[in-house]
Order: C-alpha cells, then structure tokens, then sequence
C-alpha cells in the first residue's frame, strides 16, 4: 500500500511543476507587455520645442566714414638757446620743464669784462669826436683863408680831408661801443619765444661759448599751444580725399583720439600738405593744427588722426555678435515672415560707435538674430523675442562687464 501511493506521487509531482511553471511565464509575459504598453511615450508630447533666440531690426543711420592713421605731435614752434657771447655761466633763472614766456630771464653770463670793454669804447668815442672838433676848426678857419686867396689850395685840401677822417673815425667808434653795449646785453639770454622750456643742460660755473656755429647749447624751448600732428596716408586715400574736399583740403576738419582712448577727444584743422609723395613708401606727409589751451599735449606724442573720406550716407548698422562666418564669407540669420531661419551673406563696412555697417545684403525691415545663434540652423523654426539693436547692445556689454 504505502509503496504504491508514493509511486502515484512521484509520477504526479512533474506534472503539476510543468502546468505551474507554464502559468508563471503566461503571468510575466502578460505582466512584461502591459508595462511596455503602458511605457511607450506619447509621440505627440515628444516633439522638441522651437528654439528661442533675440531678433533686432538693423538700425538705419546717417554715418560717415572716418579715416584713420596714426600720427606723431609736433611742436609748431621750436628753438635752441644758445649763447651769443662767450664767457662763464653765472646764474641759470629758471626751473626745468616750466613754461616761459619771451622775453624771461633764462641765463646770466659773468659781466664784468664786457662792462670795461663798454668803457672802453665809450673813451675811444670820446677821443675821436675831440679830434673831430678840431679838425672842424681847423677846416672853417682854412675856409675863409681860401676864399681870400690866402693859403694855398693843397692845405686847404688836408684839412678838408682831415676833417672827413675824424668824422669816420667818429662813426667807427660809435659802432665799436654799440657792438660792445650789444655784447653786455647778451649775457642775459632772454627766451627768445613762448613755451615749455627743457632742462638745462649746462650749470654755474661752466664756461659757454658762443658767437660761431659751435656754440654751447643750454637748452631748448617749443611752443605748445598750438600744437601740429603729423600724419602720412596712402595714395589712394589721398586721391579719395582730394576728390570730396575739392580744391582747398586746407579748410577741411579732422578728429583726434589719443592712446588710451576709445573715441575721438579733440578736433583740428588740416594746415599742410606735402608737394610730393614719398617714392620709397607711397605716402604723402600731411598736418593738423590743434588748439592746446589746457598744455595737455607734448611733442613726441602718439595720436590718431581721422578724416572724412566722403559725404554722409544713410546706412544699416547691427552689432558684430550678429555677424557670423560661413566658410569664406560673412553672414547673418534672419528669420523670414514664417519664422524660419534664413542664412544672408552681407558685406561689411566700417565701424561706428560700436555697430558695424551692413554695406550689402540686408533689408531694413529684415528681422536679424542677434542672440542664440548656437541654438539654431538654417531652416529651423524659432520663437522670436524682438529687441532694439541699442538693448541688445547694452545688454551684451553689461555681461561683458560681470565677466
């Protein structure tokens, strides 16, 4: 008995395993399909959203365009001081670097041997014009003695000649004790113009030469106000110049930016231009005068010097964050009535008061992308957020800023 019913449950024991095991995978699978279908993502709700970017009109202004190059300051006027007589340096009457004015005191040379050569001169003078009125009387009285036939007419003529050589010695003294009244003065030098004064570069004590070609220099003086730039330009610029301004290029304004600076902080006037172009670089030399009433201006100084080059014009202008590069050639992303993103190839011109110049390839009514053009490509949808060109201007340079 017992033998025979664990046989049954031997044989029955697989059987039930096997239906279990197969109601199980039924179960999972079922499970496994229902989570799959309850899992599978709405097509609809996985659509990307249309990138947002900033759109600017162009801003249309009336420019016009300024030439530059780079020019050195001049002083309009400039001397040596040296001395024009020679002699030991007694005094120096000025403070490095001041500014004078004509006519100061600059330098006194030791005196005393021009003084006694003035006394000197004034003796002679004296001497001669004795000898002088005594050759008068001696003429006047030989005068009267010819007229009566009662001297002979050859000591009449020695004494007229006499007379004439006293009178040029006379002169000739005259002239000495001027010459040396001239030497007395010199031994104060004087500034001879208006301006700033360098250093002095001889001191007390020192003997200075003077009269010749190799006379000492004690320094120098140049004027400041007003004030000359230099400038060479191009041929090309030039011609282009000469045709806007006509005949008198002498009348014509230009504007100045000094280092440092990032707009024009002076103005002048064009006062020369050269007779000829250089062969060996292809430039004209050119100059502008400048007013320089506060002396802020030195000679040896760096400046910008920029022109007009033609008439005022109207132009598009759009800030360079919105200017890309395709290949070869420059670009801008405008978004078309449909808000697709179009590629426009422009030419670029100069730039003015931080906006670049659209010379071709826009429209004024074209709505230019001018933030998030990483986001998209051409033929994209975008949503558009529209700014003036001035706010997004000022925006970029606020992060600039915080960066």
């Amino acid at each position: 008995m017992n033998s025979s019913k664990t046989g049954k449950s031997a044989v029955s024991c697989p059987l039930k395993s096997s239906v279990v095991k197969g109601l199980a995978m039924s179960a999972v699978s079922l499970a496994l399909i229902a989570a799959l279908s309850g899992c599978e993502p709405d097509k609809a709700s996985s659509a990307p959203a249309a990138p947002s970017v900033t759109v600017s009109k162009p801003v249309k202004s009336v420019i016009t365009d300024w030439d530059s190059f780079t020019g050195r300051f001049e002083a309009t006027d400039s001397v040596e001081v040296r001395s024009r007589v020679s002699g030991y340096l007694e005094k120096v009457a000025f403070k490095d670097g001041a500014i004078v004015k004509k006519g100061d005191l600059l330098f006194v040379i030791d005196s005393r041997s021009f003084q006694a050569a003035v006394i000197q001169a004034q003796g002679k003078l004296a001497q001669v014009r004795s000898q002088l009125a005594l050759a008068e009387q001696e003429f006047a009285r030989a005068h009267v003695l010819i007229e009566s036939k009662t001297i002979a007419r050859s000591l009449y003529d020695q004494r007229l000649q006499a007379r004439q050589a006293a009178q040029a010695e006379v002169l000739s003294a005259e002239g000495a004790l001027s010459n040396a009244r001239l030497d007395l003065e010199f031994t104060r030098i004087t500034a001879p113009m208006s301006g700033r004064i360098s250093r002095k570069l001889i001191s007390e004590g020192n003997l200075v030469n003077g009269g010749n070609s190799s006379a000492t220099l004690l320094t120098t003086i140049v004027s400041l106000d007003p004030i000359d730039i230099y400038f060479d330009i191009d041929e090309q610029s030039y011609l282009k110049y000469r045709r806007q301004v006509g005949a008198s290029p002498h009348q014509s304004q230009v504007r100045i930016t000094l280092p440092g600076e990032t707009e024009p902080s002076m103005t002048g006037r064009m006062d020369f231009i050269d007779n000829r172009l250089d062969p060996s670089t292809g430039t004209l030399r050119q100059r502008a005068r400048v007013g320089n009433q506060a002396l802020s201006l030195s000679p040896g100084q760096f400046g910008r010097v920029q022109f007009s080059s033609q008439a005022a014009y109207p132009a598009l202008l759009l800030p360079d964050t919105a200017i890309s590069v395709d290949a070869t050639r420059k670009v801008v992303y405008v978004l078309n009535p449909q808000n697709k993103v179009e590629i426009r190839p422009v030419t670029l011109g100069k730039l003015h008061d931080g906006l670049r110049e659209i010379s071709s390839g826009l429209q004024e009514q074209d709505r230019v992308i001018v933030d998030g053009l990483q986001r998209v490509r051409a033929g994209d949808t975008a949503t558009a957020r529209e700014l003036a060109v001035a706010q997004t201007t000022k925006a970029a340079e606020k992060q600039e800023g915080s960066l």
